[in-house]
């Protein structure tokens, strides 16, 4: 069963994700990544929407060309837990494979 981090969990796990914008009232963290252009950016997607599957874990997001937008909560628990800090860490790191502009 998924558990809603506590404040202190949070705050801990946030740390390791410094490229990453907390919404407190939502209880989500929102990061945009920029690609060289869209076929990477669609590349990119396609990496985290596997994972996502696997995980059975989908995030919120948005694309513009080579702008890629994730928002990360988990509605079943109203907020952030360990799930939405994983996929996150998963996301830098696939975009650490790819080349910013």
């Amino acid at each position: 069963m998924v558990e809603k981090l506590n404040k202190t969990s949070s705050t801990e796990l946030l740390a390791t994700l410094p490229n990453w914008k907390h919404d407190d009232v939502r209880g989500a963290i929102t990061r945009e990544f920029v690609l060289a252009d869209f076929a990477q950016a669609f590349a990119f997607m396609t990496q985290i929407a596997i994972q996502s599957e696997k995980r059975n874990h989908h995030p919120e997001w948005f694309n513009v060309y080579n702008r890629v937008t994730i928002t990360l909560t988990t509605h079943d628990v109203n907020g952030l837990s360990q799930q939405d800090i994983d996929l996150a860490h998963y996301a830098d790191a696939a975009f650490a494979n790819f080349h910013a502009p």
